[in-house]
Parts: C-alpha cells; structure tokens; sequence
C-alpha cells in the first residue's frame, strides 16, 4: 500500500473517471486526456515528453512517474482495465496537439481504416522506419484508444499523428500515392525521392480511385493470395519510403 492512502474502490468517483476515459473516445477527446495501461507504455509517454497527469497502481503495482499516484485495489483495477489480465499500473496523460513538421517528406495516411489493431501497427511501423508522421482521416479509428496503444507499443508518442482530410494533404505539396493490386510501378521501382505521402485505404473497401490520388504502385505477389492485409503492406511502403529517401540522390 502506498504511504498513507487506502485503495480505491470500484465505486470511487476516480475509479469511475478512469473506466470512463478508457472506453470512450469522446470523452477523452472532450477532456483532451488518455488512459495508458501498463508501466512499459507510461515508460514510452514519458520517454516521449508527454505529461503524466495521475498515476495509479494495483496492489503488485509501483509508481513509474514523478505524478500524484493512488493504489487501487483488485476489484477497482479489473473494472478500469482493457484486458484480461491487467497490468498493475495505468495513467491519465494529457494528449498533445501534434502538427505535421514543416519540411516533411514522408508521410503514412491512414484513410479510415476501422480496426484500432491494424491503425496502432501502422503507426509502429511508420515510426520504427523513421516517417516524418501518420495522418489520420475522419473515419479511422481512434488513435488513443487502449488497442492502438498497445498495438502501436508506444509508437503513438514518438511520432507526430495528425487528423486532416485527404484535401488537406494535398494541399501542403505532397504527391499522394497509394496502393492497387492492379494497377502501378511496382514498389521497389518506384520513385519514393519526392515529398511523399502514401495511403492506406480501408480495410473493406481499399481507397477511393477517383479520390486525390496522384500516382499508384503495386506489390508484386507470387502466391493466390488476391491482397496483403493493409497493416502488411503499409509496413513494406514505409520502408520502401524511409530507404529511398535515405539514398543520395
């Protein structure tokens, strides 16, 4: 038990505060708040920068943060956490307001893709190869939700994620490429070394070909499978990017 305090129950106002940040969006974009799960993922926020607000721990739990930090205990643990087995520490972290760094040349848009796992891999990949940032259209899935965090194993921090509208991207420069299974350069002929921004349409419907987009590419595929799952192949064209622009011209 932490000095001095008594676990908070399920019925606690904070424990009720947690639960309710935790399962919905518009709450924790209302308060600009979000709920991080686990002592390796409040690692990451604050290796990032990022502001703890409250910490709180379960009985096996320790602080991991300089915040105010209470102890829960069991019943009040399970009725906040997302998973099965949950981890002993969670944490309210103040969100930022990321932007899209000015001279940016690689960049991953998420076109309303659905699933919270597919969008946090996404964003795993597009910061482990070094993109300038993820840009998320209305209609994708919510970025700070518990299963993009996780899936993003803390990536979500590292890299600027920005909603815009694909009209938007257009509009700072970028030439907006995507991906068809029939159509296109193959993507390793490709010219990635241009201010670019590839996108990832939806998981049921792909993207828009009568949208904004510039140019295609295609991903080769020697076996019967008609298309890569979307979390596959944008990992291959974020590297594909990240490589070529790592190349001198």
């Amino acid at each position: 038990m932490l000095p001095g305090s008594e676990p908070l129950s399920p019925r606690n106002s904070r424990v009720k505060h947690l639960r309710e940040i935790a399962r919905s969006r518009a709450s924790r974009e209302s308060e600009g708040v979000v709920l991080v799960e686990g002592a390796v993922l409040i690692g990451e926020a604050i290796s990032a920068g990022w502001n703890v607000i409250e910490e709180f721990v379960g009985p096996e739990g320790r602080p991991v943060s300089s915040a105010p930090c209470f102890e829960l205990s069991e019943a009040a643990l399970e009725r906040v956490a997302t998973t099965s087995e949950p981890q002993p520490n969670v944490a309210l972290v103040e969100c930022r307001a990321p932007v899209i760094p000015v001279e940016s040349r690689s960049v991953m848009v998420l076109d309303q893709l659905r699933d919270p796992g597919n969008v946090g891999t996404l964003i795993r990949s597009a910061e482990a190869a070094g993109l300038d940032a993820v840009v998320c259209t209305p209609g994708t899935a919510d970025v700070f939700a518990p299963k993009t965090i996780r899936s993003s194993a803390g990536a979500v921090f590292h890299v600027p994620v920005v909603m815009l509208s694909l009209d938007d991207v257009v509009s700072r420069g970028f030439v907006v490429v995507a991906t068809s299974s029939h159509r296109g350069m193959p993507y390793r002929s490709f010219d990635w070394q241009r201010k670019i921004a590839f996108i990832l349409g939806n998981e049921a419907h792909g993207v828009d070909e009568g949208g904004v987009i510039s140019e295609w590419v295609s991903i080769p595929q020697r076996g019967r499978s008609e298309s890569l799952n979307v979390a596959m192949a944008g990992t291959l064209l974020a590297f594909a990017l990240s490589d070529s622009l790592a190349q001198p011209k």
